[in-house]
């Protein structure tokens, strides 16, 4: 038996307030405001959820549906890089039409409710050639990234470019934009970033926030921009043989550091983070994210994979150690655009360290390249959900790490946990998953918690934490009249139930849920035991699922219902607005709620949804989609010798040269049945070096084998055969995470049909 016990104290002070010369718009009812510890919204602590989607690498057809997506899983904020050289790759001829109009796009985020972020750069990184910069503007006797006038004589017009297009989209005008990010993962030069913000105000942009990306020991203008950190369960941009970086280990730890120094430390000299102060801004502003791991992009030489529960885990972790604002990327995946002059993708043929695929731009994101939902938007929409209802507790709450915790990163045997607390309520926190080396089960766990009110022991019987669990449990939540003092279960989200309002939980598999209540006159729990133990009601032996809700009648007369889902079934679980009112919904399929519509996202053949009405779920059916044909594959030439392989920057190896997938690669054709309907994807199971796929001699999507299938989304390829080319590999300098790369073969193909469903 192992009791974890640490004792939260009260605040350990008022944060600052008023201290930073950031101000919102005169006259909006919900002015934004940044204290020390978190940031509020209409005077209320404000816990925000930003999401990345490069507008310009997706369909602007579909952008809206995409969107909703986003917001059916928990995003607030849409944040976007405005990458320069996808608007003006030939100078003087700037771009905003199709896929580029970033107007309509922030325009629609004003329409959904969403909160809109330009990372305006002009250097944005974000694996595009040359950082986004365009060719002519490097071509120019300058400096980039400087005061050189010659370099701010190329920014300013772009500035203003981008100040027209949002002009009326600012929080004045009633707008969605929030933040605005200057420049990306410039460490060394404050005198810049700060001569950035005023070029931007200058040009007619204007924010209630100004941030920057903050890792690598940053120096910022003081008080100019607010730092926002990251973290990553992988990366592409270390050495293939270098194993799983410290750095990202690092994120599966409860802690007070915000650093990353692993970010962009393929740009960086390692000397720029020797000596810097750890976290020195943490004395002025709250701790908040721009770029936690969503998933992670593969290059040539290093291809990791990202698991959904490594995403979970990370994200959950960030909220134990004290994040008041999630910001996740990738959050939608994406594809490079074509571009007029060259590639787009960031290359060593540019000067960089890693070479990236010509178009897909994937990412392993929660929502992918063609939009489809992955397992990380479940785990991810659990989180937020609960944000969403209980975020503005936990903000300003501070993060008590217990005196016991792990002595080192390699420490994989001491519990990590942690508590959010205020002196008197907070939230547990628990991870006990990491990507690579699995941490052991912790059999005979229990936690006392001490408050100024007291102290809680829990659970009733110690339980075991399995391997791979990561959840956060509440301790004293006040829920419609009835207070949790603690439960072994997540709370999801509140929904009214006719008069009453139902909190919902998930369980944590492996772990028996159980409720501990005050305030409870009466309870009834059909599906479990009801006790009374020091005051409480206790609930124990629930079988979790769809009928597990206990009824509460609490000591004023509210009646309150607790319902505790198992975790399989709270991973299908929404909340948005349905027969005019809000509404609980599972659903065989991605989910999203457009004013007086639902609409379904769904493979499975005959999919079906339920809401929850007077206690009840209500299933319906969705009816049966129309059948698909199949893909024939053939092939017409097999693989040649695999070509010898070249190094490029910091000597890592180099995607191989075109002219090898017209003589060793091998070749086949797919065959696609006429009439296929919209949202099916080609899936295939392959292997090889680097796949590469083309109709009529156009390159339409591509791949580097990491182990993972393959899709690419029919809706974007013109109808006829797809021809794909797969080279083989050889062993040495480069890492896959799964599979060999040397043979180059098509598996097999399957079409999946991602049918949408109108519910009204």
């Amino acid at each position: 038996m192992v009791h974890h016990h640490l004792h939260v104290p009260e605040a350990s002070a008022p944060p600052l307030t008023g201290h930073l010369p950031f101000a919102d718009a005169p006259g909006v009812p919900d002015p934004i405001e940044v204290t020390s510890r978190c940031l509020t919204r209409g005077g209320r602590p404000w816990f925000p959820v930003s999401g990345e989607f490069h507008y310009s690498r997706y369909p602007a057809a579909e952008w809206e549906e995409e969107l909703l997506k986003m917001k059916a899983g928990g995003v607030t904020a849409v944040a976007s890089y405005v990458i320069w050289i996808h608007h003006e790759e030939v100078e003087g001829r700037i771009r905003f039409d199709g896929d580029r109009d970033l107007r309509r796009f922030a325009g629609l985020c004003a329409r959904h409710g969403l909160d809109f972020i330009p990372r305006i750069g002009p250097w944005v990184h974000a694996e595009v050639r040359n950082g986004g910069l365009p060719d002519w503007v490097l071509a120019r006797d300058c400096v980039p990234r400087t005061d050189d006038p010659a370099y701010l004589d190329a920014v300013r017009p772009w500035y203003a470019a981008i100040a027209e297009q949002l002009d009326g989209l600012d929080r004045a005008h009633g707008g969605p934009i929030i933040a605005i990010q200057i420049e990306n993962e410039l460490y060394d030069r404050p005198g810049h970033l700060l001569t950035l913000k005023r070029m931007a105000q200058e040009a007619g942009l204007n924010a209630p926030l100004w941030t920057s990306t903050a890792w690598g020991g940053v120096r910022l203008p003081p008080d100019e921009l607010m730092p926002l950190y990251g973290g990553y369960p992988e990366t592409f941009w270390t050495e293939a043989d270098g194993g799983w970086p410290d750095t990202c280990r690092k994120h599966f730890f409860f802690t007070h550091h915000r650093d990353d120094e692993g970010i962009g430390a393929d740009l960086r000299p390692l000397t720029a983070v020797r000596g810097s102060a750890p976290d020195a801004l943490a004395d002025r502003f709250p701790w908040a994210t721009c770029e936690l791991g969503g998933g992670m992009a593969v290059s040539y030489h290093r291809r990791p994979r990202v698991a959904a529960a490594d995403i979970a885990a990370l994200g959950l972790t960030k909220i134990g150690c004290g994040s008041v604002w999630q910001g996740y990327y990738m959050f939608h995946g994406g594809t490079n655009p074509v571009g007029e002059r060259t590639t787009l993708q960031e290359s060593h043929a540019t000067g960089y360290p890693n070479d990236l695929p010509v178009l897909t731009y994937d990412f392993q994101a929660p929502l992918g390249e063609y939009g489809q939902y992955r397992a990380a938007y479940d785990e991810l929409r659990l989180q937020h959900l609960m944000l969403a209802d209980f975020g503005h507790l936990i903000a300003p709450m501070e993060s008590v790490l217990p005196a016991e915790r792990p002595w080192g990163q390699d420490d994989r045997e001491t519990l990590r946990w942690a508590v959010r607390g205020d002196g008197t309520a907070g939230f547990l926190f628990v991870n006990n998953h990491q990507p690579h080396e699995p941490l052991p089960d912790h059999p005979g766990t229990s936690f006392s918690v001490g408050f100024s009110g007291g102290e809680l022991s829990f659970p009733s019987v110690p339980v075991t934490v399995p391997s791979g669990a990561s959840f956060c449990w509440p301790l004293r939540l006040d829920v419609g009249g009835v207070r949790v003092e603690w439960a072994t279960a997540q709370p999801v989200c509140t929904v009214r139930d006719g008069e009453r309002v139902v909190l919902v939980l998930a369980a944590v598999e492996g772990i028996d849920p159980e409720l501990a209540l005050s305030g409870a006159a009466s309870v009834a729990a059909p599906s479990g035991e009801v006790s009374h133990v020091d005051g409480w009601v206790l609930v124990t032996g629930l079988r979790a699922g769809t009928d597990a809700l206990v009824e509460v009648e609490c000591e004023g007369g509210e009646r309150v219902g607790l319902l505790v889902l198992d975790a399989a079934t709270a991973r299908t679980a929404y909340r948005g607005v349905l027969w005019g009112a809000e509404r609980l919904v599972l659903a065989d399929g991605g989910v999203v709620f457009d004013r007086e519509e639902m609409r379904v996202h769904s493979a499975v053949e005959r999919p079906s949804y339920a809401v929850l009405r007077d206690g009840v779920f209500m299933r319906f059916e969705l009816g049966e989609g129309r059948a698909v044909g199949e893909a024939a594959v053939r092939l017409v030439r097999a693989a040649g010798v695999a070509p010898e392989p070249v190094t490029g920057v910091m000597g890592r190896a180099s995607v191989p040269e075109d002219k090898w997938f017209e003589t060793v690669a091998a070749e086949y054709v797919v065959s696609l049945p006429d009439d296929l309907p919209g949202g099916t994807l080609l899936r295939i199971h392959w292997a090889g070096d680097v796949g590469r796929a083309y109709v009529g001699g156009v390159l339409v999507a591509d791949q580097f084998f990491s182990g993972r299938v393959w899709d690419i989304g029919l809706d974007r390829v013109p109808v006829g055969e797809l021809r794909v080319r797969i080279l083989p590999g050889v062993e040495g300098d480069v890492y896959v995470a799964e599979g060999s790369r040397s043979s180059a073969v098509i598996e097999r193909v399957e079409l999946v049909t991602i049918r949408r469903w109108r519910v009204r």
